[in-house]
């Protein structure tokens, strides 16, 4: 009888219990932060910086030869539009943010000597009564400056992927003019008001939040600053996006198991492009950002674009 009568407070105690341990997971969720996407998974947003950091860990020295792998090499030629578009002149301050491998970096210097370049042969046609010593004194004097004052500083959070950057720009001779900065896309570690362009390519879809992001974006960005992300889009050709589905999830995943031993990241970022936003809506969120003139360009059909807006 006595074991009966407990029956009922046994029962009271066992659903305090359970009342007590859902409490505790709420509050660890909560703890957690709101709840976002890794890929097709959903995760905390702490979660997911984890996990983004760690693919980027893992994939960072094979990074460029699976870009080359996946894209069949049309990345670099993406990256050369992006360039051509910016048009940068020399005295260009530019940050490019989740730029580790230092793709865009060297570009930009290429572009740059290359602006600098017609420049001083500019200024030596207009001077033809100038002697030989004279010319070959500007034209050396011009050559230590082949920058013009440009810089670019590339910032990324992932300390793997800026040293494989690091190790590329020293083996390519890529000193002058170049800096490296370990940094969050969210919160960027400059001052208000201090850059020409802010650039950002292939990086924004692995921010965990895009708002953050282009906030920060408009703050470091002078008056008159630009705006420029290159990244992968939504296919606007029905045939297309079918062939570009089935070869994303048969045939990348596949390569990087192959190339880097890492079938799980690679499946991933191709899941991440399938749940980034649509050009339109990024469109959207960089206006709300409070950048103006904003527009895109895709290329190839949409499979990737180049999104630009101004601080005006």
């Amino acid at each position: 009888m006595a074991a009966a009568a407990l029956c009922p407070y046994r029962a009271l105690l066992a659903r305090r219990r359970g009342a007590l341990r859902a409490l505790s997971g709420s509050v660890r969720g909560l703890a957690a932060g709101p709840e976002t996407h890794f890929g097709f998974q959903t995760v905390t947003e702490a979660e997911r910086r984890e996990k983004i950091y760690h693919v980027f860990e893992s994939v960072a020295k094979k990074y460029d030869v699976m870009n080359d792998s996946m894209t069949l090499g049309i990345h670099r030629l993406w990256k050369d539009i992006l360039l051509h578009k910016m048009n940068p002149s020399p005295g260009t301050l530019l940050l490019d943010v989740a730029g580790g491998t230092g793709d865009i970096a060297f570009r930009f210097i290429n572009y740059v000597r290359s602006a600098r370049e017609r420049q001083l042969q500019q200024k030596l046609k207009h001077h033809q009564n100038l002697s030989w010593q004279e010319i070959s004194e500007s034209y050396q004097e011009d050559k230590f400056k082949s920058l013009g004052d440009s810089q670019v500083v590339v910032c990324d959070i992932n300390k793997e992927m800026l040293k494989v950057g690091k190790q590329k720009a020293q083996h390519l001779g890529y000193s002058e003019g170049l800096s490296w900065v370990l940094g969050d896309a969210e919160e960027l570690p400059f001052d208000d008001d201090k850059f020409d362009v802010y650039t950002i390519a292939f990086g924004i879809r692995n921010v965990t939040r895009i708002d953050l992001a282009l906030q920060e974006a408009y703050r470091v960005l002078k008056p008159g600053g630009r705006f420029l992300c290159l990244e992968f889009s939504h296919v606007s050709n029905p045939l297309l996006s079918r062939l570009y589905d089935l070869y994303s999830f048969q045939v990348i995943p596949v390569l990087g198991e192959v190339i880097a031993g890492d079938w799980k990241s690679y499946q991933y970022l191709v899941e991440s492009i399938r749940r980034f936003p649509p050009q339109e809506e990024l469109k959207a969120m960089i206006e709300d950002a409070g950048f103006f003139k904003v527009d895109y360009q895709n290329l190839n059909s949409g499979i990737v674009a180049i999104h630009s807006g101004f601080k005006l």
